[in-house]
C-alpha cells in the first residue's frame, strides 16, 4: 500500500530499486517527492541525482548514471521515467532498449543507488519476463485511486505531518465537499492546517467555512434536494451555479451523470455486488459509490429511468434550441418533482 511506502520512506528506509505504475500521477509525484526530500541533501542534488526518459534515452545508459559512484555524498537517486517496454502499447519511441541489462542488475544491484521507474500506464505487460522481474524485486507502489478507508488515511496522515489532529466527521465532510482529487484535497487540507495553526485541531465548522463545494457536489446536493422534494434550496443552488456562469448544459450533463451513476449503482447493489466491485465495474472512486448507495435506498429503479428520461428530454431541447436553456433546467426541476 502507498501509505506503508511513504511511511518507509519517512523513516529513510530506502529500497534499492521502486516501481511507481499508475494513472495517479498525484501519487507516482507524492512518492518522487518524499524520496528526493528523504534521500539526498539539497546541497547533493547537482551531484547525485539523475532522470532519464527512457523514450529518449537507452535504459543502459541510465544504468551506467545508477552505478556510477555517489559523489560528496552517501547515495545516488536516478529516475526512470516512461519505460514503455513494461507494456504491451505501442509507441512511437525508436529508442532501443537492452532490457537484458536491467534483469542483471535486478539481480546485483549496487549498494549506493536507488532506482526509480516511473510507469505512467493503466496496465503492464505481465507476460514479459522484465515485469515479472520488477514486481519480484522492486518495492511497488500502485497509484490507483484511493478507496474509501485509504482515503480517510491519507487525510489524516496529511494533516497529522503538521501537528494537527483532523475529527473524522471533518474528515467526511471534506471528502463529501471537495470530491476525492487529490490535488484538490491537498490544496483544501493546506488551507485549513494554516487556518488551525492555533487550535492544531480541524473541526466540522472549519470545514464548513473554509471548504469551498465542488460543481460536482453542488449539483449532487442539488439533484438530493429535488428528489427529496426540497425545491426551495435545489432552486438556490441551481440559480447560484448560473450565477457562477456555470453553462446550463454541463450543469445538466453532470445532472445526467450524478443520477446514471445512482441507477447503476442500485442495479448492481441489486445483483449482489459490494461496493468496492460496484467502484471497479463503473471505474469511479468507491466514495462516489458510497454516497450514492446512501441516496438509492428511497428510489424505485423504475423512478430513476423516468429522471432519466426527462434529463435527455431537456438535453434534446437545448441543444436544438426548442427553449431557453436555464428556464429548461427550471422547468426540468419542476417536472421531476412532480
Amino acid at each position: 500500500m502507498v501509505l506503508d511506502v511513504w511511511k518507509s520512506i519517512k523513516k529513510g528506509q530506502f529500497a534499492s530499486v521502486y516501481l511507481l505504475y499508475g494513472t495517479e500521477a498525484y501519487l507516482i509525484n507524492e512518492t518522487k517527492q518524499l524520496l528526493i526530500e528523504n534521500v539526498l541533501h539539497e546541497d547533493e542534488m547537482d551531484f547525485n541525482f539523475s532522470q532519464f526518459d527512457l523514450e529518449e534515452t537507452p535504459v543502459e545508459t541510465a544504468l551506467e548514471d545508477v552505478e556510477t559512484l555517489p559523489f560528496i555524498g552517501e547515495r545516488r537517486l536516478v529516475f526512470m521515467q516512461n519505460p514503455f517496454f513494461l507494456t504491451a502499447e505501442k509507441t512511437k519511441s525508436r529508442v532501443e532498449h537492452n532490457v537484458k541489462r536491467l534483469e542483471a542488475y535486478l539481480a546485483d544491484p549496487v549498494p549506493y543507488s536507488i532506482v526509480v521507474l516511473t510507469a505512467p500506464y493503466e496496465k503492464l505487460d505481465e507476460r514479459k519476463k522484465i515485469t515479472k522481474e520488477l514486481k519480484r524485486k522492486a518495492v511497488l507502489v500502485e497509484a490507483k485511486k484511493l478507496g474509501d478507508h485509504e482515503l480517510k488515511v491519507w487525510v489524516k496522515e496529511r494533516v497529522e505531518a503538521s501537528s494537527v489532529q483532523i475529527d473524522e466527521q471533518a474528515t467526511e465532510l471534506l471528502l463529501e465537499l471537495a470530491g476525492t482529487n487529490l490535488m484538490m484535497l491537498t490544496n483544501e487540507l493546506d488551507k485549513m492546517v494554516l487556518y488551525a495553526e492555533a487550535d492544531k485541531h480541524i473541526t466540522v465548522e472549519i470545514v464548513e467555512k473554509l471548504v469551498a463545494k465542488s460543481l460536482e457536489q453542488n449539483i449532487f446536493t442539488l439533484v438530493d434536494h429535488v428528489l427529496q422534494r426540497k425545491m426551495e434550496s435545489a432552486m438556490t443552488i441551481l440559480h447560484d451555479l448560473l450565477r457562477q456562469n456555470e453553462e446550463p448544459i454541463k450543469i445538466l450533463s453532470v445532472m445526467a451523470g450524478q443520477v446514471r451513476l445512482m441507477y447503476q449503482v442500485k442495479e448492481l447493489s441489486r445483483q449482489g455486488y459490494s461496493q468496492q466491485k460496484i467502484a471497479g465495474q463503473l471505474k469511479v472512486h468507491p466514495y462516489r459509490v458510497k454516497l450514492a448507495l446512501e441516496k438509492t435506498g428511497k428510489f424505485q429503479e423504475r423512478e430513476l429511468l423516468s429522471i432519466m428520461n426527462d434529463l435527455a428530454e431537456a438535453d434534446y431541447k437545448m441543444k436544438t434550441g426548442q427553449a431557453d436553456k436555464a428556464i429548461t433546467l427550471e422547468l426540468l426541476l419542476l417536472k421531476i418533482r412532480s
